[in-house]
């Protein structure tokens, strides 16, 4: 027991480590950490773990899955669903289907029910590898939309492949009309326990006197919640975990409405899905000598072999399909060319940035062992192995080549969007309006006899005048991006400056702790609007 608690604690220590060093040399952690994955399986010495598939599938997937849909901008899923819709059911399916019969044809043994269980796990694209690559550099808000509601759906439907597909390998009985619906029975059941499930912790978030501590825990729960209760029934805790994750999010600000509580779970969940995504990279490192000694008659140099032609089959699918999924519907409606058009370059990038990720390594791990008490389940550290295979390529050569593509084609904003900055104190300016129109309205007694409100009154005008300004400033310097810059590169250098004083102050106790606290707060929340606030 001791021993396995220092070799997790060992691990996440390394995990932590290598996540440092990539931030060090600049390079996107996730790319990072499956090569880091790849190096400790060639380290002599290193423990062998053997993961039940079962945990691997319950532990993990429910709160990622939970997580892409926490974030998922629903105005912009819905703005982009036939793009979305196209590329999370149209292009999965058809990746499947593609790698199935490659499969069947390519590796001896194989079965088409084993080739759609490994086209379900390699077809859905990973959108945190994604946004992690593409985070600074300068990329479309309708790419980032795409990618993160492509990724939410894609897991949702390449998990239901997998799961129809993995029954048919264990029983040997496969049929399209059964399985076309049970798919939609399955799938529409799951909706429907998710959204049920939402509403009971939704009147628990809004209604009982939680605290921000309970709060967060409760959301910790809701996914497994969620998709253990659809499973008991024998529907898709997948789509359970989905639906119920963007109806929550929808309804986000009417039961979580303070700071405290918001940023308290923005922390935990942020650790969380950190902690998980860099451990499942490491953890298939330790256990793929075992894979690889399992591998049965097959070599490791065929196991390779059929890992990289399944990784350039799931590259050109996808950048086959992106085009005319891109372009054949403006060709055909009017409606959708009142959108400007995304030209050649967005395709290209959102048909490079399909990386695979934490959910295919998740979804190969949780293949069981047995069929039965006496017969392995075939292939098993077969596919378990392509699918790394997959994960490594897409993972490493498409994500540290996509970079560079973004930088030749000089890609810009695609659609009319207004800068963060200004839609920052535009929003601002509209909120404290609101304030000063309250107070002139309800309160203009309190402002004659009150000199904290009265103090509060001018701060807020003072605030509009300077957000005013701010906009002014912005609008003179579109064409001079350079100002800008330098702008946010001053008020990094100025926060920077300003949390050394405050841990001296902090040091000086003068004041209490408390108070240092709030102040370094507001610094965070400062910095936030400089640097942004979703993933590392």
């Amino acid at each position: 027991m001791h021993e396995d608690l220092l070799l997790i604690l060992g691990l996440l220590l390394v995990v932590m480590l290598l996540v440092m060093l990539a931030q060090r040399i600049k390079i996107a952690y996730p790319i990072f950490l499956v090569l880091a994955g790849l190096g400790i399986s060639l380290i002599p010495g290193v423990p062998v773990l053997k993961l039940d598939p079962d945990i691997i599938f319950l532990i993990f997937l429910p709160p990622l899955l939970y997580e892409a849909a926490w974030y998922t901008s629903w105005n912009d899923f819905w703005k982009w669903k036939r793009t979305i819709g196209l590329l999370a059911f149209g292009l999965v399916f058809l990746t499947s289907i593609v790698v199935a019969f490659a499969s069947q044809a390519l590796i001896p043994g194989f079965t088409l029910a084993m080739g759609f269980l490994l086209g379900g796990i390699v077809s859905p694209p990973d959108a945190i590898a994604a946004t992690t690559v593409l985070k600074g550099l300068k990329v479309p808000k309708r790419t980032i939309a795409m990618l993160e509601g492509e990724s939410l759906i894609n897991d949702a439907s390449s998990l239901i492949v997998f799961r129809f597909a993995l029954a048919a390998v264990m029983t040997g009985v496969f049929s399209m009309q059964e399985a076309t619906g049970q798919f939609f029975l399955v799938a529409g059941m799951g909706v429907v326990v998710g959204i049920v499930g939402a509403h009971i912790f939704y009147a628990i978030h809004r209604f009982l006197p939680t605290t921000p501590a309970i709060d967060a825990a409760l959301t910790v729960m809701t996914p497994y919640i969620l998709f253990l209760s659809a499973e008991h029934f024998h529907f898709s805790g997948v789509m359970a975990v989905v639906s119920g994750g963007l109806f929550i999010s929808f309804r986000s600000h009417e039961i979580f409405k303070t700071g405290t509580t918001r940023m308290n779970m923005t922390g935990v969940w942020n650790t969380l899905i950190f902690v998980m995504n860099a451990l499942v990279f490491v953890l298939i490192g330790l256990e793929l000598p075992d894979i690889v000694d399992g591998l049965g008659e097959t070599s490791l140099m065929d196991g390779i072999k059929y890992g990289l032609i399944i990784s350039l089959i799931v590259i050109v699918v996808r950048m086959l399909w992106i085009y005319p999924v891109a372009h054949i519907p403006r060709w055909l409606s009017k409606k959708v060319r009142k959108d400007p058009s995304p030209g050649w370059k967005n395709p290209l990038i959102i048909g490079w940035a399909g990386m695979r990720g934490v959910v295919s390594l998740a979804t190969a791990l949780s293949i069981p062992v047995m069929m039965n008490e006496q017969a392995e389940f075939p292939h098993r550290n077969l596919i378990i192995f392509i699918t790394f295979v997959v994960i490594f390529v897409t993972l490493v050569f498409q994500g540290l080549t996509l970079p560079l593509i973004i930088k030749l084609t000089k890609i810009g904003e695609i659609d009319n969007i207004l800068p963060s900055h200004e839609q920052q104190a535009s929003i601002q300016i509209r909120l404290d309006n609101l304030a000063v129109d309250l107070l002139n309205e309800k309160y203009q007694s309190n402002l004659e006899t009150n000199s904290l409100v009265e103090n509060f009154k001018q701060t807020i005008e003072n605030d509009i005048l300077q957000q005013q300004g701010h906009l002014e400033s912005l609008e003179m310097c579109t064409n001079r991006r350079n100002d800008l810059n330098e702008y946010h590169e001053i008020m990094l250098d100025i926060f920077a400056l300003q949390r050394k004083e405050l841990f001296k102050i902090k040091r000086e106790n003068l004041f209490s702790e408390d108070e240092v606290r709030k102040a370094e707060s507001q610094l965070d929340l400062n910095e936030l609007k400089i640097t942004g606030t979703k993933h590392l």
